[in-house]
């Protein structure tokens, strides 16, 4: 039950906060937002709110964020249909009812001879059987009813197409730069609660029974030398002590302000690509609010290099699609992680966070990434791509992804089960 709350929340934590990136964006440069989803497929809640359908979905395979003109408008009123109007004080029309026009007795029935939802927000018509044309003024929020289903209408200037070119890359840059600002704001959090690594090779603890142990080593032991090699940082104690394996190695230490030689041999374990050497140390770490914030941008930095090494190598054939983990691989490993504490729950949430935030910025079709990439060609071009054609692309994309992601859940299932 434990690790069901923890996926849940973590899970629902990296698609708000993604998704309220491009939301906020959107409703500030005057997008109408016409959806607000965690998760997909049917819908288990939902509420309407100054405009926006905010919905959590069955499937915790993501969210999304659905702006009026992103994809082709529903609307489609074409001459000579006949349409059901209803008004607001103002005499505007506030309700356009395509049909089922019999539950709505107080609307005004006419046979459409001009529309314009667009740009001038006007309709033209006849009453049924009658000569006398109307001329009627809609409002910019009015209702379009089909099949006792209300959509808002979208005028040009609420559209995602309408909005300039910054303003579009920004709202889809939005998303991934608000995974990215989480991580952040979750290693300063782990960085005030547990410390900041210190800047020299002072150890913070020794490991039971550990090679380190029975040499003698102990905390607050300051490592300034391995084999007669001045040493002044963490990265040259494990490169050194990594390479050597089962190597008796002669470290000097500063204690209590003295210098003491340590022979200690590193033992030998093996990883998934080679043999390394550890001795079961852990760095020191100091509580400093002033270093919180470079530390946890220099673990941004560390992870999300990390995870792009990771993605070329997979890209190049490097990495199998068998490496891939779904939403059931990322339980799995949430389950062993949320075994080992808080703190590393935490560190979790945060690894995966800037991983959505890179994955979500590959130029992929249907990812940000690839709609940023439609921008772009558009701010070179001088014009847009063709809105069909772009929708046909990213509608590819979107069932190869979900492709993929069948693929990725099966392994993930096979690894548990099998």
């Amino acid at each position: 039950m434990t690790t069901i709350i923890a996926f849940i929340l973590m899970f629902g934590l990296l698609v708000f906060v993604h998704e309220f990136g491009h939301f906020y964006v959107a409703k500030k440069t005057g997008m109408l937002v016409r959806e607000f989803a965690i998760g997909f497929g049917p819908k288990v809640f939902s509420i309407v709110k100054n405009e926006t359908l905010y919905t959590i979905r069955l499937l915790p395979m993501g969210g999304y964020v659905r702006v009026a003109g992103e994809d082709p408008e529903i609307i489609d009123i074409k001459p000579g249909q006949h349409i059901g109007l209803t008004f607001n004080n103002d005499g505007e029309v506030n309700q356009i009812i395509v049909n089922n026009k019999a539950k709505h007795p107080d609307a005004f029935i006419i046979e459409v001879e001009h529309i314009d939802l667009d740009h001038n927000l006007t309709i033209e018509g006849y009453e049924i059987d009658e000569e006398k044309k109307y001329s009627f003024r809609v409002n910019e929020k009015a209702d379009f009813i089909m099949d006792e289903r209300s959509t808002q209408i979208a005028p040009y200037n609420r559209q995602f197409g309408s909005k300039s070119v910054g303003q579009r890359a920004l709202q889809l840059f939005a998303g991934p730069l608000m995974n990215f600002v989480l991580t952040i704001v979750i290693f300063i959090v782990l960085a005030n609660i547990q410390g900041v690594p210190v800047d020299d090779v002072r150890i913070g603890s020794v490991v039971n029974d550990s090679p380190a142990q029975e040499a003698g080593l102990q905390a607050n032991d300051t490592v300034i030398g391995i084999e007669g090699t001045s040493i002044s940082s963490w990265d040259e104690f494990q490169e050194i002590v990594q390479s050597s394996p089962n190597e008796s190695l002669e470290m000097t230490v500063l204690r209590n302000d003295e210098e003491v030689a340590v022979e200690v041999t590193p033992a030998a374990v093996e990883t998934a690509e080679d043999t390394i050497g550890q001795v079961g140390v852990t760095l020191a770490l100091e509580k400093s609010f002033l270093r919180a914030i470079p530390y946890s941008l220099e673990e941004t930095y560390r992870w999300s290099t990390l995870i792009l090494t990771n993605v070329t190598k997979l890209i190049t054939g490097q990495f199998s699609i068998d490496v891939l983990s779904g939403p059931v691989g990322i339980y799995d490993a949430t389950d062993q992680v949320v075994k080992t504490g808080l703190m590393n729950f935490m560190t979790w949430t945060a690894v995966l966070s800037v991983n959505l935030g890179i994955m979500n910025l590959l130029p992929l079709p249907a990812l940000d990434g690839g709609r940023l990439i439609f921008v772009g060609l558009e701010a070179v071009r001088g014009k847009p791509i063709d809105p069909q054609k772009e929708g046909i692309v990213h509608f590819i994309g979107f069932a190869l992804l979900m492709l993929l992601m069948i693929v990725v859940t099966w392994n993930d299932i096979q690894r548990l089960f099998l």
